[in-house]
């Protein structure tokens, strides 16, 4: 999928346990494709999603010839931030239609939130500049109400009735920016379909064939008579597909955000992400509103969203699994968040609405009282198993690498990785730092994490090593043991077991890694956080 946007954008377990195995792998194709194409089932383009207030046409609603007076082009400006090009100032617009003579109007989302400023034109007229500010919006409907400046503006109606296949409709905008006022003319092709999108999540929408382009997100589509049957909100260009969310669907959504309150928000200017195998990433967050749910948990431009609830999002591509999250709790309760900044490397665990505020994820806190997953000198790099099924980050100075794949006693195979800065100091004794990571599927049912944690730590003890901390281990991927020992050799090393079954019981995990230095301690946080087995 290709998406226009009108904005600037294209678009419980313990504490100090690793964030979820779905969450590393987003992290890691965030890394390794420098940002994955932003992708959807369908191949649609981004044009805006807006809806109206309730009623019938009143009186002071103008007729078709009255369209273009009553039809915006908004331009937001503020700093966004895009997964490919990183944080900028831009401005970018959309269109939009006023709904009463007050100056309440209707556009997208996607074009406002997010902005410090917002400019309006009215009816193609450029000479007149008019401020307006945003009273309510849902990033699950793409939806958002602005109030303009002044008074006594006309404004659209809408169509009465049904809303049936065949129906002439007109699109009305401002597309690709132009300030020039256009029409186009189609059909109703079909009269209701689904609109699950990347940037939204809406059940009622209007496919047609009047030619919409970005730009005209926020546009009303409307009937012979200048009644809005629905608002322009999405488009394939090759297929000359175009979607408008139905009347029905949104108007008691405006008639709350007409009121200052939000529908279906935490408050980001969200994009569902897949990488180029078509696997979710989550959703990435261009901009957020200023003191919303999203704003006050710590959410940032920038950063991935990859779970909330315990529920993993954008797994199709879409923001299907967020929003139904918040239809499911509602927009103010407290909900958990799991997220990656890809600025820090870091990965985040917090709750929107409640008392836990977003704080970096650590395991190594909890044996030793301090952890700083962003020390190493020399960075981290990816390395895998000669397969490429098991894969971790180390850091670039654990240079030497084995991947090759082992077979115990009982005939089970396992694929595995070891890195360190000397592969047979490693091996063979506590004075070298490294990770050993090994899978299998083979060995699924022939022996538990805690049997296997046992056999890999029972003579650690005769090694001097010292435990410090052992706990139950569920990082949303894996589910085990693990435990956190010091001074191993008599040499000051610390060192980290972890025993697991894979979460869907499809292969057995087993880590063992060493530190000899700070920097190695901390660097331990980045590994737990990034191992996992691909078959």
């Amino acid at each position: 999928m290709t998406a226009h946007h009108d904005s600037p954008l294209p678009r419980s377990t313990r504490q100090g346990s690793p964030i979820s195995g779905r969450s590393r792998s987003a992290a890691r194709a965030v890394r390794r494709a420098l940002i994955p194409v932003i992708a959807a089932p369908v191949a649609l383009s981004l044009t805006g999603c807006i809806q109206l207030p309730l009623g019938g046409q009143s009186g002071g609603a103008v007729s078709f010839d009255g369209v273009q007076s009553a039809t915006i082009q908004i331009e937001a400006v503020g700093t966004f931030v895009d997964p490919s090009e990183g944080g900028y100032e831009a401005a970018g617009r959309g269109s939009g239609f006023l709904i009463d003579d007050s100056g309440i109007a209707v556009t997208n989302n996607h074009v406002v939130t997010g902005a410090g400023t917002i400019k309006v034109w009215r009816g193609g007229d450029t000479t007149e500049e008019i401020g307006a500010k945003v009273l309510g919006s849902s990033e699950c409907l793409d939806l958002a109400v602005i109030e303009l400046e002044g008074d006594g503006y006309p404004y659209l109606g809408w169509h009465k009735g049904d809303i049936g296949t065949a129906t002439d409709v007109y699109a009305a905008g401002f597309p690709l920016g132009d300030p020039t006022f256009t029409m186009t003319r189609g059909i109703v092709s079909k009269a209701s379909t689904d609109g699950e999108t990347p940037w939204a999540s809406i059940d009622n929408v209007i496919e047609h064939d009047a030619r919409i382009r970005g730009g005209n997100s926020g546009g009303p589509l409307v009937d012979a008579d200048g009644a809005v049957v629905g608002v322009n909100y999405a488009g394939n260009d090759e297929l000359d597909y175009n979607y408008a969310i139905h009347r029905d669907e949104v108007t008691e959504a405006v008639k709350k955000m007409r009121k200052g309150e939000d529908v279906l928000s935490l408050g980001i200017n969200g994009t569902a992400m897949m990488d180029e195998d078509g696997n979710g990433l989550g959703i990435w967050v261009n901009s957020v509103k200023s003191g919303s749910s999203a704003d006050k948990a710590g959410v940032e431009p920038g950063d991935l969203l990859t779970r909330m609830e315990g529920v993993s999002l954008a797994v199709n591509g879409t923001m299907t699994e967020y929003c139904d999250v918040l239809r499911t709790h509602g927009q103010d309760a407290t909900l958990s968040v799991e997220l990656y900044r890809p600025a820090e490397e870091a990965y985040y665990r917090g709750q929107f609405n409640g008392d836990e505020t977003l704080e970096p994820v650590s395991v190594i806190a909890d044996a030793t009282g301090t952890s700083d997953s962003s020390a190493s000198a020399g960075g981290f790099v990816t390395v895998t198993d000669d397969s490429g099924v098991v894969v971790v980050d180390v850091p670039a100075s654990w240079s030497q690498v084995d991947g090759s794949p082992f077979t115990d006693d009982a005939g089970n195979e396992y694929k595995g990785v070891q890195a360190s800065t000397d592969l047979a100091g490693f091996q063979s004794s506590w004075n070298v730092p490294g990770v050993a990571i090994y899978a299998s599927q083979q060995a699924v049912g022939t022996i538990t994490p805690e049997a296997l944690h046992e056999s890999m730590t029972s003579s650690m003890g005769q090694d001097g090593c010292q435990q410090a901390a052992t706990d139950a281990y569920d990082d949303g991927y894996h589910v085990g043991v693990y435990s956190y020992w010091t001074n191993c050799g008599g040499v000051g090393t610390d060192a980290v077991v972890v025993a697991a079954d894979a979460a869907d019981g499809s292969y057995v995990i087993l880590l063992t890694a060493q530190a000899t230095t700070e920097a190695d301690i901390a660097a331990l946080d980045r590994v737990l956080a990034s191992f996992v087995a691909l078959f």
